[in-house]
């Protein structure tokens, strides 16, 4: 729900991050649509055409961005969600980010030789870790139990190649 934050008789209030994001939705809409000019005719038969789908989603795009910008225009902006349970006066945990990104990162380094079965559970683990969870039996428990049902998931059910890593074979 949008509200009107100013009084009559003043000046409204001019929200640039909502010109921001209404500038940027119309960028990523135009690329789409000019990106689907260069795709090729699909076959006769096919009762949709490979180019109908980015059509629709860069038009939704570039409309969505023209919408935002009159709405902005006219003095809308969003009205802030009470229900929030962070305090905005506290500054960013850097140590649990690095954490985070120190994880992320070591995944995506050794992904290809361990496989996704391997990292997927270290990333949980690590993940929970840095978020503060103290049960680290319960956490490898849980992280192997999903790293290896998406992998099954994923390779056997969806015909999706994830990388088994060390264990090609034993999957």
């Amino acid at each position: 729900m949008t509200t009107t934050h100013h009084e009559p008789g003043t000046r409204p209030m001019i929200d640039k991050a909502q010109y921001g994001l209404a500038a940027f939705l119309l960028l990523v809409g135009g690329f789409v649509l000019v990106d689907a000019l260069g795709l090729e005719k699909g076959f006769a038969d096919q009762p949709v055409q490979p180019y109908a789908v980015p059509y629709i989603v860069g038009g939704a795009l570039v409309l969505l961005g023209i919408l935002l910008a009159i709405a902005t225009a006219r003095g809308d902006i969003p009205e802030s969600d009470e229900g929030e349970d962070i305090d905005l006066t506290q500054g960013t945990d850097v140590r649990t980010m690095g954490m985070l990104a120190v994880v992320l990162v070591a995944n995506l380094a050794l992904i290809n030789f361990l496989g996704w079965a391997i990292t997927g559970a270290l990333l949980f683990v690590g993940a929970t870790r840095a978020l503060g969870s103290r049960t680290l039996v319960r956490d490898i428990a849980v992280g192997v139990a999903l790293s290896v049902g998406s992998w099954y998931a994923f390779y056997v059910l969806l015909g999706v190649p994830i990388p088994a890593g060390i264990l090609d074979g034993v999957l």
